[in-house]
């Protein structure tokens, strides 16, 4: 009985010593890799896994703006702004008293600027004989170096005689025969045809003489200037009326001429 009693102890102390030993194992079990036993490890999205980084060397962490500030950032569009704008080029005010006309000679361009207001009846000839052809391929067959060059005899015999009687009222003289106005040739009173004359010079003397200015020479005066004067007054008009430019090409050959006269506006 008392050996039973001392086989009883023993067991009680042995089952004692194993469940203390049990309970200090569960105590002391290490933690799963990467937590600490006092630390839980929480879940994270990518989003805050990205926020929480350290900011790269020289950068400063930035700041996530608020859900609201987000929203409208998206949901605002962009403002178009409209480049400046240039004044709109206004073209110059024509003047319908100016005509704008071409002569294509063999020296050059000569531009010239007619004044209806400055001598109506000679400005509207000119005018008409231009459009007509009248002065295609006529020469300046009288020109005097400091004085004038003289045209308008068609190289056609025909259209000379369609014009010589049609003389035109003489027009007040406005405007003085200053070097590059043109003229009317007269042989008196209410005789103007077809001939005109460019003043080389300032030719006042003629404003007392009834020659009437209607235009002027805006572009080509150079071309005006080296006109070819070498025969002076040699040829015969009587001739060159009635013979045109077979009597001018046979006896004086280098006579400049207007190849084509044209108006521009």
């Amino acid at each position: 009985m008392k050996r039973f009693g001392s086989t009883f102890l023993l067991v009680c102390m042995l089952f004692a010593a194993l469940t203390l030993v049990s309970c200090a194992g569960k105590e002391q079990a290490p933690a799963p890799s990467g937590q600490t036993a006092e630390t839980p490890k929480t879940e994270t999205t990518p989003a805050d896994s990205a926020d929480s980084r350290p900011a790269p060397a020289g950068e400063t962490t930035p700041v996530p703006a608020p859900a609201e500030t987000k929203q409208e950032t998206a949901d605002a569009k962009p403002t178009l702004t409209r480049p400046a704008q240039p004044e709109p080029s206004r073209a110059p005010v024509r003047d319908p008293n100016v005509v704008m006309i071409r002569f294509e000679t063999t020296k050059g361009d000569i531009d010239i600027e007619v004044h209806k207001d400055w001598a109506p009846l000679g400005a509207a000839r000119f005018q008409e004989l231009v459009e007509s052809g009248y002065y295609d391929g006529a020469r300046f067959f009288r020109v005097v170096p400091g004085f004038v060059a003289q045209f308008g005899i068609a190289g056609n015999p025909l259209l000379t005689s369609k014009w010589k009687n049609a003389n035109l009222r003489d027009d007040a003289v406005l405007q003085s025969n200053k070097r590059g106005t043109l003229s009317f040739a007269t042989a008196g009173p209410n005789t103007r045809t077809t001939q005109l004359f460019i003043n080389l010079a300032d030719n006042d003397r003629l404003d007392g003489m009834g020659f009437s200015v209607f235009a002027k020479v805006v572009r080509g005066m150079d071309a005006v200037d080296s006109i070819d004067s070498r025969y002076g007054e040699q040829p015969q008009q009587p001739r060159v009326e009635e013979e045109g430019e077979a009597y001018l090409q046979a006896n004086f050959p280098y006579l400049d001429k207007i190849v084509r006269a044209r108006i521009l506006n």
